[in-house]
């Protein structure tokens, strides 16, 4: 492969995707590709797909067909589809759009270059198995990829929790850790280039059981307590978690580990017993409570953030009001609500199905509830003094912005040189969905 090549990578969905995107960028930089930003500018064009939304293969194809008059242009210019819409439709992709070179499942990054090889060669190549040998041992590569005061570190992949509504054990497989030792040296050589925060990634992270150097397994919290040791490594966050994972010695690091940030997202999903036995969610709307109550007990400061999906089939007018209920009693920093929506291939699509009307209009009761408490919980942060990591330049001449502890941008007048720096801010403004104020 020659060193003029260039890749274009288009990602879509979960902060894990973005990870692998990071990763397959690096692992091809090696190779002598350089990432561009305008697919018109690319030799490869790589899709990076999500299978978690409605329509999200239509939506694949879709932009296929945008982007096909560039080989027309460049007869030469390879396509490739990744993630978890190539993991959940093979050989269909390449069936349907036959401008698709490569085919690649999220456990096969690390074979992209060989993949490259053959596809200029000639040859429709897919590869969606789900090997034994560690992608990540062979990806964890930092060479070449973008330097940013923030990264994610993706610690565990896959879930075995199967889930009525979700297709995540599909197309990501099975519950899969990474050894501890592995992720401490990718956040070691993160810090060495001047990253202060990393966000631990898993489709269900806090089921996290690495294998340590002596032997043993850690959990989640153990993982947290070593990290939380690193000089110039500042903050620690973790995402997405499930409520039946949050054990008592990841509640206790919230309130003994200060670098872990006082922020967590736990879905629920619904807030009625029924629904969340008929979602196969395997914990009650009383055992969420507990944990809530114990977490704000260990860290009576923590934000809470949520998913909640409404018009599961069977969602009777009582159950959505359960859910209504659960929001009023917990109360959320922030939240994400969906109306369901039918995966091929999932337990819930063959149950009674709610009207779409109704959905529309309980989910827009959700989202109203949400909204005000998320625009409460911002204007409680009025007038108080945060610690916000700067990131990039601000939209106004002399601004930059950052996140708060509660992952929330603060933008501020600063100067240049704190980008990458943690500065006291005290707020002044509730935007919609950001926060102003000035250095404090």
């Amino acid at each position: 492969m020659g060193s003029d090549k260039k890749v274009f990578i288009k990602t879509y969905g979960c902060q894990m995707n973005v990870y692998d995107s990071e990763r397959m960028a690096a692992n091809l930089a090696a190779q002598g590709y350089a990432e561009v930003s305008a697919p018109e500018e690319a030799d490869v064009i790589l899709l990076n797909t999500c299978h978690i939304r409605e329509k999200a293969a239509e939506k694949v194809y879709s932009e296929l067909g945008r982007l096909k008059p560039l080989k027309e242009v460049k007869p030469d210019l390879k396509f490739g589809v990744a993630g978890c819409v190539a993991q959940a439709e093979g050989q269909e992709i390449i069936n349907r759009a036959p401008l698709v070179d490569l085919v690649v499942g999220p456990q096969a990054y690390q074979n992209l270059p060989e993949m490259l090889k053959r596809a200029d060669n000639g040859a429709k190549v897919i590869d969606t198995e789900f090997p034994v040998e560690d992608k990540f041992e062979k990806l964890a590569n930092h060479a070449g990829m973008k330097s940013a005061p923030t990264a994610f570190v993706t610690v565990q992949e896959g879930c075995d929790k199967f889930c009525a509504f979700c297709v995540v054990p599909y197309t990501r497989g099975a519950e899969v850790s990474r050894p501890a030792t592995q992720v401490l040296t990718e956040v070691k050589q993160l810090v060495a280039r001047g990253v202060r925060e990393v966000t631990l990634l898993g489709q269900n992270v806090n089921a996290y059981h690495g294998e340590a150097l002596d032997g043993s397994t850690w959990g989640l919290a153990r993982l947290i307590r070593e990290l939380a040791d690193y000089d110039g490594l500042d903050r620690i966050r973790f995402t997405t978690s499930h409520p039946l994972d949050m054990d008592d010695d990841l509640i206790a690091a919230h309130g003994e580990v200060k670098k872990l940030m006082p922020y967590l997202h736990l879905p629920v999903q619904s807030g009625s017993d029924k629904i969340l036995k008929r979602m196969a969610r395997k914990h009650t709307r009383d055992e969420y409570f507990r944990i809530i109550d114990k977490m704000r007990d260990a860290r009576p400061d923590l934000a809470l953030s949520g998913d909640f999906i409404v018009g599961f089939p069977e969602e009777s007018d009582q159950d959505f009001e359960d859910t209504m209920d659960l929001v009023r009693r917990v109360e959320y920093a922030q939240a994400y609500s969906f109306k369901y929506s039918e995966r091929p291939g999932t337990p819930a699509v063959d149950r009674e199905q709610v009207p779409e009307d109704v959905k529309g209009a309980r989910l827009m009761e959700l989202q109203d509830l949400l909204t005000k408490q998320q625009k409460a919980f911002q204007q409680g942060l009025v007038g108080k003094t945060l610690d916000v990591l700067f990131e990039k330049h601000g939209r106004e001449e002399g601004q930059l912005t950052g996140r708060s502890e509660y992952l929330l941008p603060v933008h501020a007048m600063a100067p240049q040189e704190m980008k990458g720096q943690i500065a006291s801010v005290k707020i002044d403004v509730n935007h919609r969905n950001s926060l102003g104020g000035t250095l404090a």
